[in-house]
Order: C-alpha cells, then sequence, then structure tokens
C-alpha cells in the first residue's frame, strides 16, 4: 500500500519542477514509510511513497516498461491486485518478461497487452496513475469498491492528482477553497461518488477511469452493479457464499510482511478472524493474530442504548480463545482519546472535520498500536453494507422514508447514541444558505436514478434493491475513507475482503427474503460461517463501533467548545449559534453536545491549519 501524486502539463517541460514534485510526494510520506521516488518527463511527473507488502526489494516506484531504450508505460501505484498471480501467468504465456515479482510490473504489461481494458481483470483495492509517452495520455484508476482513494484538480494544461487531497493542495497554484456545495457536502450523511468537497477538485469515482490529454478530461466507466436474475436456491446460495469467502480470505492472507485481523467480536470480523485462521492452519502456519479496541471501564460500565446493546469485549475473547488466536486489547482512556495531538493527527489524516469525534481518534490508536506489531490487517468492513446488517435495514419506517434510510433513522448526526445533531451548534443563517435538506434530497434523487432493476423487482424486493444499492455506493464510501485514512496515517495496509467485487455482484442479486431467511440480519453471512464460530457469537446481534462512555469526554468537549466561543479570532466563530453554544456550554447545562461539538472544534482546527477559504 502507498501514496502516489502526480502532475501533468503539456505548456511546460516538468524536469525542470523537481522540487514541487517532492514536496507533493513527502505529504503521502505517512502512507508509504518505507520508500520514496519519483519520475520526470517533459509533461509528465510522478511522486511515489512505498509501504513494502509484496516483494521487499523489487517492487520500488514509480515502475517503468522500457523496450530498446524507450519508456513504454510509466505506473505511480498503490493498493492490491490479489489475482496478479494468474495474470502474471497468462501475461508470460503471451510472451511478456517481468524483472520482479511485484504485483505493480503485472499491471503495467497487464495494460501493454490489452489497453484500459485491462482494468475490467483486475481483482484487489488499488488506485494508481499510467503515463503513456507514446500518445501523452494520463489514466487514472480506482477499484470497483473505491477501497482506496484518489484526487484529483484539472488546470488549464492538464491536471494534478493524488491518494489524498493533500498532496493536491500542496502544488503552489492550488488554494483551498470549500463553496457552499462543498460545505453542504461536508456537514450532510451524502457521501457523493466523485465529489472532493474543495472546489475545483474531484474523486475518481468507483470503478471509473480518468483519461487525461491535449484535448482535456474525460470520464470512463468500467464496472457497475448490475441487476441479473438469481437462480440458485438457499442451500446453494449459503454454500455459494462460503465458498467466495474462503477463497477471498485465502487470497488475501498473502503478504511478505506481517499480517493479523482486527476482531470486535461481532460476526463479521469474527467470519473474517475464523476464516483466516482456518487458511493459515491449512498452509502450516498460523496462529492468526488478532486486535480489538476497548475502553478503560468499559465493559465493566457498559450501559446499551439505541444503537448497541451489548460491549465487544467478552464476545472479541470468545472468538480468539474459540479459534486460538493470538489476541490483543488496546485500551484507550479518555486522556488519549481528547489528546489535542492525536486529534490533530487524525484531522490531518482526514483532510476534513468529519465530525466522528472519538470514533476517528480511537481508530487512529487502534491502527497506531496495530503497526507496532504488523503491517497488514484484514478488516470485517463492509459486510453490513453487502448482507443487510443495519438495523435500518429492517426498520419499516426508515426502508419507506423518501430519502437515504441511514438519515431516516437518524444516524446523520448520531454516532454516541444520543439525540444531538451534526449541525445543532451552527448558525441558522447558514444553515437556511446551506439548505441541508434540499441538498440530501438532491443526493438521493441522483442515486435512486442510477438504480438497476429487474421486470420482476416489485414491492419490497424494488426497495430493497435500492436501499442495497445506496449503502453500496454512498454509505459504504463514508466507512472505507474513515479506515483509510486512520490506517495510512500510521503505515497500516487494511484490506477489507467483503468488498470483493465477485461477492458483492453475487449478494446484491440475492433475493431479500433470502438475505432474511431466517429473520434476522446478515442470514446468508451467519448461515455461511457458522461452523466456524462459538454460538454466543454467531448469534449476537449487530453493534456498531464502539463509543466511549466516560461522561468525562463529553465535559472536555464542553469546555473545549467553550473556548472556541470565547475566541473572537477563532476562524469557526462566524459559523456558530451563538445561543446554541451559550445553552450547552452553560453551568449545569446537560444536553447532549457530542456530534455538533466535535464537528465545529474540528472545523476550527481544519481553518487554522489549512488556510482554507470558504466561499459562502
Amino acid at each position: 500500500m502507498c501514496g502516489i501524486t502526480g502532475w501533468i502539463s503539456y505548456d511546460r517541460d516538468l524536469t525542470t519542477e523537481r522540487r514541487t514534485l517532492e514536496a507533493m510526494t513527502e505529504t503521502m510520506a505517512c502512507r508509504g514509510p518505507d520508500a520514496g521516488g519519483v519520475w520526470l518527463d517533459t509533461h509528465a511527473a510522478f511522486g511515489h511513497r512505498r509501504l513494502a507488502v509484496i516483494d521487499i526489494d523489487g517492487g520500488k516506484q514509480p515502475m517503468t516498461v522500457e523496450h530498446d531504450g524507450r519508456t513504454l508505460i510509466v505506473t505511480t501505484y498503490s493498493g492490491e491486485v490479489y489475482n496478479y498471480r494468474e495474470l502474471r501467468s497468462e501475461l508470460e504465456s503471451l510472451g511478456h518478461a517481468f524483472r520482479t515479482s511485484s504485483d505493480t510490473e503485472v499491471v503495467l504489461h497487464a495494460y501493454l497487452q490489452w489497453g484500459e481494458a485491462f482494468a475490467e481483470r483486475l481483482n484487489g483495492m488499488y488506485a494508481f496513475a499510467l503515463w503513456d509517452p507514446r500518445t501523452e495520455e494520463l489514466l487514472l484508476i480506482r477499484d470497483r469498491m473505491g477501497i482506496k482513494p484518489l484526487y484529483y484538480y484539472p488546470t488549464p494544461d492538464g491536471v494534478l492528482f493524488g491518494s489524498e487531497p493533500k498532496a493536491i493542495l500542496a502544488h503552489p497554484s492550488v488554494h483551498p477553497t470549500v463553496d457552499a456545495e462543498g460545505l453542504a457536502e461536508l456537514i450532510t450523511f451524502t457521501k457523493t461518488p466523485g465529489h472532493a468537497v474543495y472546489k475545483g477538485m474531484h474523486e475518481v469515482r468507483p470503478g471509473h477511469i480518468v483519461r487525461a490529454g491535449r484535448g482535456g478530461v474525460s470520464v470512463k466507466r468500467y464496472w457497475a452493479l448490475e441487476a441479473r436474475e438469481h437462480t440458485d436456491d438457499l442451500d446453494t446460495t449459503i454454500a455459494r457464499v462460503r465458498e467466495l469467502l474462503d477463497d477471498i480470505v485465502a487470497r488475501q492472507l498473502i503478504a511478505d510482511v506481517p499480517l493479523c485481523t482486527l476482531l470486535s467480536g461481532g460476526l463479521d470480523s469474527s467470519a473474517i478472524t475464523a476464516l483466516s485462521a482456518r487458511a493459515l492452519a491449512a498452509q502450516g502456519s498460523g496462529p492468526v493474530r488478532s486486535f480489538a479496541v476497548d475502553f478503560t471501564g468499559y465493559t465493566e460500565n457498559f450501559k446499551a442504548d439505541d444503537l448497541r446493546g451489548t460491549p465487544d469485549g467478552p464476545y472479541a475473547h470468545a472468538l480468539a480463545e474459540h479459534v486460538r488466536s493470538d489476541h490483543h486489547d488496546i485500551i484507550l482512556d479518555t486522556a488519549a482519546l481528547m489528546d489535542r495531538g492525536h486529534r490533530a493527527a487524525v484531522l490531518a489524516a482526514r483532510d476534513l472535520p468529519n465530525g466522528f469525534g472519538d470514533g476517528d481518534t480511537s481508530l487512529y490508536l487502534l491502527f497506531k498500536a496495530v503497526r507496532e506489531q504488523s503491517t497488514v490487517a484484514l478488516s470485517g468492513e463492509s459486510a453490513d453494507e453487502v448482507f443487510g446488517g443495519y438495523r435500518w435495514f429492517h426498520d419499516p419506517a426508515s426502508v419507506n422514508a423518501d430519502t437515504f434510510p441511514w438519515i431516516a433513522a437518524g444516524l446523520s448526526g448520531r454516532f454516541s447514541g444520543g439525540d444531538a445533531t451534526r449541525e445543532a451548534l451552527l448558525d441558522e443563517g447558514l444553515l437556511a444558505k446551506l439548505d441541508l435538506p434540499g441538498y440530501e434530497n438532491r443526493r438521493y434523487r441522483e442515486a435512486l436514478a442510477e438504480v438497476p432493476y429487474l421486470d420482476s423487482d416489485t414491492g419490497l424486493q424494488r426497495r430493497m434493491r435500492e436501499i442495497s444499492y445506496l449503502h453500496l455506493t454512498r454509505f459504504v464510501q463514508v466507512l472505507l475513507d474513515r479506515k483509510d485514512r486512520a490506517s495510512m496515517a500510521v503505515g497500516l495496509e487494511v484490506r477489507v475482503p467483503f468488498c470483493d467485487h465477485r461477492l458483492v455482484e453475487y449478494v446484491f442479486n440475492t433475493p431479500w427474503s433470502m438475505k432474511t431467511f431466517d429473520g434476522r440480519e446478515k442470514s446468508l453471512l451467519r448461515a455461511a460461517v457458522r461452523d466456524v464460530l462459538p454460538d454466543l457469537v454467531a448469534d449476537r446481534v449487530k453493534s456498531p463501533y464502539p463509543s466511549t462512555q466516560d461522561p468525562r469526554y463529553g465535559e472536555a468537549l464542553r469546555a473545549e467548545l467553550k473556548e472556541l466561543a470565547a475566541d473572537r479570532d477563532a476562524p469557526a466563530r462566524p459559523l456558530l449559534n451563538a445561543t446554541a453554544v451559550a445553552e450547552s456550554t452553560a453551568a449545569g447545562a446537560t444536553m447532549d453536545i457530542r456530534p455538533g461539538a466535535e464537528l465545529v472544534l474540528g472545523m476550527d482546527n481544519w481553518l487554522r491549519t489549512t488556510g482554507t477559504t470558504l466561499e459562502l
């Protein structure tokens, strides 16, 4: 896993711009702590920071393929292609010769053999750039599910790109600016594909190719979810899900560095950990190493709420004991969660103040601790989107609401289990100008217009196809981006087996009645892996990623908010609803302010540290 960046300019000689390119590349150092490199030509300049996972010695980048002293193709590449061995064998049979054993070189030769159609052959998580000196064209390619990020910024004479916005913002011609639409995208819980928040910047959409040439920039889709008839019966469907999971996990255990799993004790992470343990045992290796996050006193003092009914600890320990994993608990306290240095690191990693608060900070600290012992981790991320695990999938009011179901369920502002919203402390005039309900509605209509249907899709089946599509193209992007930024900020590669496009396509087209055949959430997944799980874990009700319940955390936020309100020079101060802030920080105030306070405190730090201009 790596960090990439680059600059295409048809009006200047980029061989003289090494200093600028190195500055852009340096912003990606956290994503690639092992090595770095740049490649410059007249109209193209690539930068790369490497986290070495496969072929430690041979996979250095940017990488080229040359013939008779002429460069045929260049790449700066981030990610993993899990079927690279099969592709390499096929390419060798077609006459291609390889210098390394890396998947990066396979990608280069695949392009030379099949052109841009090669993207359809890749299985993995990736985001990379290809420069073809023969045509002087750039290709930016992102994996089908958007596991790895990639951004671009068209210029009058070319384009800038990077794994993260910070790489593009390091270019001297780009100033961070956010207009009203960008701010609405930031505050709402919509995650519009392709939207980068910053004015003039775009995100390469999952499953898309961006081509840049002298004639400008064009976008092409190479993959999308399609509606297909599901002809397998229930038993065959369960068996097929298990067959896919066994193959996916085995592929994603390939690494030349220490590897582990992230274990919460929920069905998803437990399935990945248990299947990993079996696969490693079959290889004659193991045990699997597993990690869980917890908070000081969390299990002993846990209080159930409408989001979380049980603490993770007992279930994680039960699964670890069941599969005999080498298990480690990462225990965090409130002081670590409130540490301004840690929160600043999270903001720097995210590029934007997303308002997840302690959920972001704890994930960052978990990954930081994991990275001390492992370089690669497998995660259960996205199983809820694929198999229908969230509670609002099963809540008629949320399902039938004329908006994104997670917004109807009230999640848009609630990550701590309370009732506050993200926008609760923002100025009423600002909110009127942004028209957040209108923005959400437009984005919802756009998403619905994309949904593929079968003629047989009627009633509940039609609506649940829509719900699944919304989660697989919008909601999951929020979590994948969060996971990627927090992990790559500490140089940890996190793989997500449930995002394998073969599994996603298969389950997307499985009837909703099969996905809930036992009257519960994630019926197919539970049935497919029950044999490798203890009943306690297999039967556990869905519980989201944990959030601290220590009241001192909320008190500390309240104190910081009061400090912000008193600072006349605070850049976020004009955005605040003074009355709401005063009421929430008054002596004896007890209302839940966490989502709103997390957002505005993050916005203030963001505006201070990045110099972002708001065009409102």
